[in-house]
């Protein structure tokens, strides 16, 4: 009646987890073509997944801007994702996803990377279905710290003062 990644692992007369996951795309996706449905909604992962792909995709772009458009060179640390400016200055870009809350309203949280010390975090807002981009926010470490920050569809004044609808504030910086 039950199944999961750590009774495939556990088990002795079956190959691990992971090669089901690589060989059909994704632990559950192997579930729906045996026909077995979870008990938990597992959407989130499928969402993760595009998201990973969202800021693949965003990080690309910040480089390729940075160093077309500014004529600078950006050195990406490979562990973190930080970007780091002339030697001066260090760059976190974060995905934002929207949640609906039981009212019917928009919010999205953007988590800081604190550990990173970054001197700008570029949080990047997905929209409604968390397919698409919806916005971006370009938040000084000096102005909002490293305090986790909820957002709505419409924020106080000044928080909305760093919203842009493109990457083109921060590269005109």
């Amino acid at each position: 009646g039950r199944l999961s990644a750590m009774i495939i692992d556990e088990s002795d007369w079956m190959p691990p987890s992971s090669l089901y996951s690589h060989r059909f795309g994704g632990l559950l996706r192997a579930y729906r073509l045996i026909g077995y449905m979870p008990d938990r909604d597992y959407r989130y992962v499928e969402i993760n997944r595009k998201l990973r792909m969202v800021h693949s995709d965003v990080m690309a772009d910040t480089l390729a801007g940075i160093e077309t458009i500014c004529g600078r060179q950006i050195v990406v640390d490979p562990e973190t994702d930080l970007l780091e400016l002339n030697h001066n200055l260090f760059i976190s870009i974060v995905i934002s996803r929207c949640f609906r809350t039981s009212s019917g309203k928009f919010r999205w949280k953007i988590r800081f990377d604190a550990g990173l010390h970054p001197d700008i975090t570029v949080a990047v807002r997905m929209d409604a279905s968390n397919e698409k981009i919806y916005d971006y926010y370009i938040l000084p470490i000096l102005e909002f710290g490293t305090n986790d920050l909820k957002l709505s569809e419409d924020n106080v004044e000044l928080l909305d003062s760093f919203r842009s609808c493109s990457l083109e504030y921060l590269l005109g910086m």
